[in-house]
């Protein structure tokens, strides 16, 4: 078990900040979130970090890992 948090735009369409998921690799964590289009939309654009360290679709998930899922930010 994984606990996934999620910030800005990705809490806003998936309906919380945070939640628990059975996961192999952020692959699955991406298929899992993106079950609508909308959703879809905004996860794909996402950077995923994995107990603080930037991951990619391929990386692997040990049991306990808190993966963060980031919007991309603007600002000035």
């Amino acid at each position: 078990m994984i606990t996934v948090r999620l910030f800005a735009a990705a809490a806003d369409v998936v309906g919380t900040k945070q939640l628990k998921m059975q996961a192999e690799t952020i692959a699955d964590v991406i298929e899992q979130l993106s079950d609508a289009q909308t959703t879809a939309q905004v996860i794909s654009r996402c950077s995923f970090l994995v107990n603080g360290t930037k991951a990619s679709a391929e990386t692997a998930l040990d049991d306990g890992a808190t993966v963060d899922v980031l919007p991309p930010f603007a600002g000035g």
